[in-house]
């Protein structure tokens, strides 16, 4: 699990999104940040956390957030992911998890009784000068926006 908590310094990460662009935690300088990590794109779980936040997107608007969604699926698996659902906001593809390991939230999971290594879901909210004011490890995939507003 993450060793990141409350009052750190967020890492400084740089990832290419579902069309290419490229993210830097720079770029949302003066801006509120919820960085989502998610184990893998349209999966039920992820499906219904992704959803949960498109459907708060104008309350995170209107509360000056941006949201980025991270996992280690492809460019195309995110882009089909943001469409198929109509997510708002962009979608990390970090196939060689760089910012997956920046963040700490790759580790030994298990399922059904076998264990793996994975993404653990977790969310950083990141305030506008870069630091970490909040950390959720027990996301509600549901109602994930009412744990982050």
């Amino acid at each position: 699990m993450t060793t990141l908590k409350a009052g750190d310094k967020a890492p400084n990460f740089e990832g290419k999104d579902q069309d290419g662009n490229a993210h830097t935690l720079k770029d949302y300088k003066g801006k509120k940040l919820v960085v989502f990590f998610y184990p893998k794109a349209s999966t039920p779980g992820c499906t219904a956390e992704a959803c949960n936040l498109r459907d708060n997107w104008e309350t995170f608007q209107e509360k000056g957030y941006e949201i980025l969604g991270v996992s280690a699926d492809s460019k195309k698996r995110q882009q089909n992911f943001k469409t198929k659902y109509e997510l708002p906001f962009p979608l990390l593809a970090d196939e060689d998890k760089e910012v997956i390991q920046a963040f700490g939230v790759w580790g030994p999971k298990k399922f059904m009784g076998k264990e793996y290594d994975g993404i653990h879901r977790t969310t950083f909210i990141i305030d506008e000068e870069g630091k970490i004011e909040e950390v959720i490890a027990k996301v509600k995939t549901k109602a994930h926006a009412e744990q982050i507003l």
